[in-house]
């Protein structure tokens, strides 16, 4: 169960302490219990969103969005803001946006895409509170989970030493693709024909962002997972607001 702890700890602001430093075998098997971490925080949202039954929709959706950036403790947000201010500063150079990515200052570009980011998250959320679709709450965190389990399978990691090196090193890649599956069949059974389009997107999304890492950086950084992270779960429910 330790991987499992590793993996709500790292991704989450809940209070869970492990026994002392894990060993990189067990950092790397933690990547097999992202997208069940996306479940619960899926699963708390879905709860929330039961509470706040009868709310304003925009101070219903606006709480929702709150829990959620608080649930993550804006790890992924904080990835986001870095890699926009590099993917702009850094001028297609791969050594000065790595560079950049590092400083922990966030410029105009950063606060701009954050906003921005968090803006359709807020809006697709008060669409989907008011169409009742609140199996996007559970599908949206899981499937933005599941991407950085599938960037880490299929993507080098550029930077070498730390705790994304370990997870890349240290991943069960014939687990992986296997709990991968797990997730689109899972996406498919609960949630149909609107999964099946949250599936369509998320890949969408992935695909596009991962090529764009690839031209300029060669591989991945824990910034730029974090980036594909909330673009992905902004576009699964803006895409599922529209549908």
């Amino acid at each position: 169960m330790l991987p499992l702890w590793i993996a709500v700890q790292f991704l989450s602001s809940l209070p869970v302490r492990l026994p002392g430093m894990p060993e990189p075998e067990q950092l790397g098997r933690s990547l097999l219990f992202y997208p069940l971490v996306g479940l619960l925080f899926g699963a708390l949202l879905w709860l929330l969103n039961a509470l706040l039954l009868g709310a304003p929709p925009l101070l219903h959706a606006a709480l929702l969005l709150t829990a959620w950036v608080l649930l993550s403790g804006g790890l992924h947000l904080d990835g986001l803001a870095d890699s926009a201010d590099a993917w702009l500063g850094g001028f297609g150079d791969r050594e000065r946006t790595l560079l950049i990515m590092k400083d922990p200052r966030s410029g105009p570009i950063a606060v701009i895409t954050l906003m921005l980011v968090l803006l359709l998250k807020f809006t697709a959320l008060l669409a989907l509170v008011e169409q009742e679709q609140t199996l996007a709450l559970i599908i949206a965190p899981v499937l933005g989970r599941a991407a950085l389990l599938g960037l880490f399978l299929t993507t080098p990691y550029v930077r070498a030493g730390g705790l994304g090196q370990a997870l890349a090193d240290h991943l069960p890649r014939q687990a992986g693709q296997q709990v991968l599956l797990v997730c689109v069949l899972g996406c498919v059974v609960v949630a149909g024909w609107a999964g099946l389009f949250a599936l369509l997107v998320a890949s969408v999304v992935f695909v596009g962002l991962r090529q764009m890492m690839l031209r300029r950086l060669g591989g991945c950084t824990g910034d730029t997972a974090g980036a594909l992270l909330e673009l992905l779960e902004a576009g699964v429910l803006v895409g599922l607001a529209l549908v």
